[in-house]
Parts: structure tokens; sequence; C-alpha cells
């Protein structure tokens, strides 16, 4: 599978970065990587300006950037959650409106140009020398894996540069996680289970139980990221309780040791019941049950 570069770290910036922050950024790269700028290697700066361009329209754009928070480039694969396409600006100029000014400052002698447009740059500036300082860092990409992959650890073969690499994830990843490799840093994103929710190292699951093991008490089993365990259910157990089975969630990602697994328990209440199950609980409302 292709690892593709995080959005967050194509901008430079956090993954709480603000409007005005992700604006600042994106006027930054857009001009850093303008093909204009990069005749010795235009091919490289059209598909990183590309990138640039389809970072921002996805963190510009509010619901776009919740299903990107969650999902990772998964929101906005064939199948997944709606999503924006590559290149363009969302919304017209997001360097401002057609009235807006922007001064760039040279570090020489302190001259300041002003451009209506910021795309002037291109044409009025960059024919004679750069302000902006071109520095070398390192590629930055994404990765989507399972939850269970997330919770034991798995081993990848990912594309980086367009070379096969075999990586190895470590057990406890959580969402955004980030493991810098030696020529590389790869920022993990984590799919959904249908059972298990997780904050850090705990778990969250649900268990429906029925009524006659609420009020009598007894054991079920419950599924956890180990396998399934037995869990004791006290006698007048209500809807709602939540139950700690200590050490049974994710391992540390730093530390030794796993965090627990909370288990909300669901007293399910029958929506039909026999002759004989309708008799019997008539008898325990007589008794004020």
């Amino acid at each position: 599978m292709a690892a593709k570069s995080d959005y967050y770290d194509i901008l430079g910036v956090a993954k709480d970065a603000s409007e005005s922050e992700l604006k600042t950024a994106y006027r930054k790269q857009a001009v850093e990587w303008h093909p204009d700028k990069h005749q010795d290697n235009k091919e490289a700066a059209e598909k990183r300006f590309k990138e640039i361009n389809e970072a921002y329209q996805v963190l510009s754009d509010k619901e776009k950037r919740a299903a990107y928070d969650r999902f990772g480039h998964q929101a906005f694969s064939p199948g997944g959650a709606p999503g924006a396409g590559a290149g363009g600006f969302p919304g017209g100029n997001p360097f401002g409106g057609g009235n807006g000014r922007w001064t760039v400052h040279t570090s020489g002698g302190g001259q300041a140009y002003d451009f209506g447009d910021p795309f002037d740059i291109f044409e009025q500036f960059f024919g004679g020398g750069t302000p902006f300082r071109q520095q070398r860092s390192i590629p930055r990409y994404s990765l989507a894996i399972d939850f269970m992959e997330a919770v034991k650890g798995v081993k990848k073969e990912v594309q980086i540069g367009g070379k096969k690499r075999k990586i190895s994830i470590p057990a406890g990843v959580d969402e955004g996680s980030r493991i810098k490799f030696e020529d590389f840093v790869l920022s993990i994103n984590i799919k959904p289970h249908d059972t298990f929710e997780r904050d850090g190292a705990d778990v969250f699951s649900r268990i429906e139980i029925p009524y006659s093991l609420a009020v009598l008490g007894g054991k079920v089993d419950v599924p956890t990221v180990e396998g399934k365990i037995g869990l004791k259910i006290r006698s007048g157990s209500k809807s709602g309780m939540m139950m700690r089975l200590r050490g049974k969630g994710i391992p540390h990602l730093r530390a030794r040791g796993n965090g627990d697994h909370y288990v909300r328990i669901q007293v399910a209440v029958p929506e039909r019941l026999t002759r004989n199950q309708k008799s019997l609980m008539k008898e325990l409302k007589e008794e004020g049950l």
C-alpha cells in the first residue's frame, strides 16, 4: 500500500491549528513551492504544489477537516466519507479578496513590495532573487491501520518515495501518533472498530444482558482486545452501570503494562413475552418487584 503525506505535515501546522494559522502556513508553502521557482525540478514542485492545495482545501473546510481528523485519508477514498478532490482553491482565492493587499518585506535593503493579488508575486518578483529561504525537511506520510493492528502492533509493507519499505508499527500507537524512521516520519490514522472505542490506553465497550441476569446475577462472556473473558454480574445490576476490567486495555506505548477496559451494562427488556413469562412477571409485580 502507498503511504500518503499527512495534510497537517504538508502545511507544517499542528492538528489544533486555527483558521488563520492554516491560511498563513498555506501562503508560505504556496509561495515556496510554486513551480515557477523550481525550473530545475518543475515536475517535483508541481506535485508538491498540488499536495499543498489539496491539504488546504480539506483543512480549511470544517466538515472535511473533522472527517480527516477522524478517518484520515480514508475519509476521501472511494466508498469512504464525503471528501475533497485534489487541487484548486475552495471558495476562491484563499489569500483574501481581490481588493486585499499583501506586503512582502525583503531581508536585504528593507524594501517592501505591495501586491493587489498575491499571485502577482510569481510574475513580478520571482524573476530575481527570492526572499524565502529553502529548507530541506524530512518527508512525512500518513498510514491508516485497523484498530486491532494498533492494539497489537503490526508489520507493513509500504511505498515511500516510489520504493517498497517494510516497517514495524509498535503495539499501542494511537490516532495521530508519529513514528520517526531514519529518513521519514509516519503519522498513524486508526480505523474505527465495530465494538471497541478507546481513550489513550483505555478501552470502552457495551454489553447487553437479559433482565433475569441483572436481577439474579451470574456470569457473562465479554469481548476484550485480548479475547473473551468471564465477567461476574452482581445481582441487582442496573442498566448503564460501568464495570472496570483492570489491565485488559491497550498496551502503553511508552510505559509498561496495559490500560483498563470499561464495560457499560445495558439491561435488555423483552418486547414480547410467552404466556408463562407473563404469568411470572405478574407474580413479581404482585410481590412489588
